[in-house]
């Protein structure tokens, strides 16, 4: 059974992916995930009316990467993949499909299903859509999750997120420490050993992706470090935060009063978010009412980077592992760094 690195041919081990971080991982970040040895994905997450257009984006700076282009000019297939929200209506993840039938993208990772059967339904139609040739990538958080998952829809790739992950995931759930591997177990018993799995939640820098690598994964994925990346999408003031954060453990939260605040309700009802304390949070804590914290949300969502910070109150997603990201860097810098410092780790840790 071939690796992942051996599968994508212009990749370096250990296998890095870029998580599709909604409208923050767009074409410039996938791209140099992929260009520096990793894999990007583009989050389109529930905007899909805008993929087509990010997906010819993306064509065109694939183009310009010599180990890339040469990758799609022989096998017809885009070097990075997208994501969605499996909550988006039908109709608008019908545009998903149109996409991945017009620029053929290596991998669709899907997400945020309100039932399983969903993401069985939607690869089947990837598959069909792609004459098989699209991987399918299917997000879980417990091992009832992934083993259903894996029977239902027969993924390619299970991303297994950890609680320690920023943004959205399960309410409740375990550490990657002992998910994946209690994941990894479950499949075998399952007769399902070929599906690969990626790290997510809580992996920051080479010694976590070592460590999730000796406990079962094929690769690993970042999001929050990605988040000090010259190439996400954010607000210089989220960018700013994420550099600040310190103590992840103690200064983010799994919450859902940041999506009642901002209005992204739709998740499924054992979903919430984690993301870094602010004063909407500590407001919210001491018993200020949801109308006067959502007023004073609103309000600061019109002051620009001055509504971010501890004492702000727009919302900073991020991992527990934001104290680890001491700096912003350049996307392919990140990736190659994680690989290098993973790669020493494993070479030097104690047998």
């Amino acid at each position: 059974m071939s690796s992942l690195t051996e599968q994508y041919s212009w990749t370096s081990p250990p296998l890095v992916v870029g998580a599709p971080m909604r409208i923050i991982a767009l074409p410039p970040l996938a791209v140099e995930v992929s260009a520096a040895g990793g894999l990007g994905f583009i989050g389109a997450g529930n905007n899909l009316d805008e993929l087509d257009g990010w997906l010819e984006q993306a064509a065109g700076l694939v183009s310009k990467h010599a180990a890339l282009k040469a990758y799609h000019e022989k096998t017809g297939m885009l070097p990075i993949g997208f994501g969605y929200f499996n909550w988006a209506p039908d109709e608008d993840l019908e545009k998903a499909m149109a996409a991945v039938k017009k620029w053929k993208p290596l991998a669709v990772w899907q997400f945020g299903a309100h039932k399983n059967g969903d993401y069985a339904t939607w690869t089947e139609k990837i598959r069909q859509v792609s004459e098989g040739r699209t991987e399918v990538w299917v997000q879980v958080g417990s091992v009832a999750d992934a083993v259903e998952v894996a029977k239902m829809a027969k993924p390619d790739v299970l991303v297994v997120q950890g609680t320690d992950a920023g943004g959205h995931g399960l309410e409740s759930g375990a550490g990657l420490i002992t998910l994946l591997p209690e994941i990894a177990d479950a499949l075998h018993s399952a007769g399902m050993p070929e599906i690969k799995l990626i790290a997510a939640g809580g992996v920051i820098e080479g010694r976590a992706a070592a460590a999730a690598l000796t406990l079962g994964a094929d690769g690993i994925c970042l999001g929050t470090r990605l988040l000090a990346s010259e190439e996400a999408t954010v607000a210089e003031a989220y960018r700013k935060e994420v550099v600040r954060a310190s103590d992840g453990g103690a200064n983010t939260a799994r919450t859902k009063l940041y999506d009642q605040l901002r209005g992204t309700t739709q998740w499924p009802a054992n979903y919430n978010g984690r993301g870094i304390l602010n004063q909407s949070y500590y407001d919210n804590s001491s018993g200020m009412s949801f109308e006067d914290n959502k007023k004073l949300y609103e309000e600061a969502m019109k002051q620009g980077d001055a509504g971010w910070g501890i004492n702000g109150r727009i919302t900073a997603y991020a991992g527990t592992g934001v104290g680890l990201v001491k700096s912003v860097m350049k996307a392919g810098d990140i990736v190659r760094e994680v690989q290098q410092q993973a790669r020493q780790r494993l070479q030097t840790t104690p047998s």
